[in-house]
């Protein structure tokens, strides 16, 4: 289920540090997390190893998107799960050069069939800044509806900035 013949979704490895290292230290990429400072080597080799993989302990679960060639490119995120109401919020990043191939897209759609079978989630939703046209259109490509917007929800270097609320039942 989290394969296809594009690409497959898989547990982070150690072999995924370099790439968690260039992503996590991606300024571009802060606003619309809650990094704010540079992560060393030594921080994420410790995340990696001391995940456990079990969604429903740490509340969140980070794959990797691995193209059918072996390559990652990037990281799908499920984070700040809901117990209570079966839901949990998704992030998505493929780096700059391998982004316009439909990487993100088979992501989210292997994603959706993941945790709506096997971890028993009703709905996942998305935050995204409402100047990322890009990731909008990502979203809603996968069937994410337009639910909300959230003024003035992150504060960037420019001013705050608004996000809107997408939301997919599963």
């Amino acid at each position: 289920m989290l394969k296809s013949s594009k690409l497959k979704l898989r547990a982070v490895e150690p072999e995924d540090l370099d790439l968690m290292y260039l992503i996590e230290n991606d300024t571009e990429l802060w606003r619309c997390g809650q990094a704010s400072v540079p992560f060393s080597h030594y921080a994420l080799k410790q995340y990696i190893a001391e995940s456990t993989n079990d969604f429903f302990h740490d509340r969140q679960l980070r794959l990797v998107i691995e193209k059918a060639d072996g390559v990652s490119v990037g990281f799908v995120d499920l984070q700040n799960y809901n117990p209570q109401h079966h839901r949990a919020e998704v992030g998505i990043v493929v780096v700059p050069e391998q982004q316009r191939q439909g990487l993100a897209t088979e992501a989210l759609r292997l994603l959706a069939g993941y945790v709506s079978v096997h971890l028993g989630i009703h709905q996942l939703y998305a935050l995204v800044p409402e100047d990322n046209v890009a990731s909008a259109a990502l979203f809603e490509k996968c069937g994410y509806k337009k639910t909300a917007t959230l003024q003035d929800w992150l504060s960037c270097p420019k001013g705050w900035q608004s996000v809107v609320v997408y939301q997919k039942i599963t």
